[in-house]
């Protein structure tokens, strides 16, 4: 429910056709993941570790760390050379924000929404190396979202995210 008891817009991957066209959008106003672009992943996951004393969600030696950071948020530590094979090239910036959906039909909503909004698609939605379907967008102010639908991915209603790979 929102804050003034209305029900949520975005249900279960549909569009609610009872709201007006003012409120018609599919993309949640919700931030999932913070994935930071780091050269030395080892180092930057000590860093949280052992000098911030942080306990990490998901490792994937070599690859990427993932740490719950809030309400259903995680910060993902993602090493460079993945997250440029990611995201198609040397990013604008190092940083990418995700935004996680329901379904593949979802993600190629989300995707239209933002383009017709003034966003740039960087890739194309598509099936996703670990087994989800995703894709990558660019806002007008030059930041990268992406938009995945990981079928791995839930939030307890204490808002405890549980990871792993697609299908679990």
């Amino acid at each position: 429910m929102s804050r003034r008891g209305e029900a949520p817009l975005w249900h279960s991957g549909r569009l609610d056709p009872q709201r007006g066209p003012r409120e018609a959008t599919v993309m949640r106003q919700r931030v999932d993941f913070v994935t930071l672009r780091v050269e030395d992943l080892e180092a930057a996951t000590r860093y949280y570790v052992d000098g911030l004393g942080w306990q990490p969600l998901l490792q994937v030696p070599g690859e990427v760390s993932f740490f719950q950071i809030g309400h259903g948020q995680v910060l993902s530590l993602f090493a460079a050379a993945g997250f440029d094979a990611d995201s198609g090239g040397v990013p604008a910036t190092p940083v990418t924000l995700a935004h996680n959906v329901d379904s593949a039909d979802a993600v190629r909503a989300v995707v239209d929404q933002m383009v017709q909004a003034g966003g740039r698609t960087l890739k194309a939605p598509q099936p996703a190396s670990w087994g989800g379907f995703h894709a990558l967008v660019q806002d007008p102010s030059g930041f990268g979202w992406e938009i995945a639908h990981n079928p791995g991915w839930s939030v307890a209603a204490d808002g405890t995210v549980s990871l792993g790979p697609a299908g679990e």
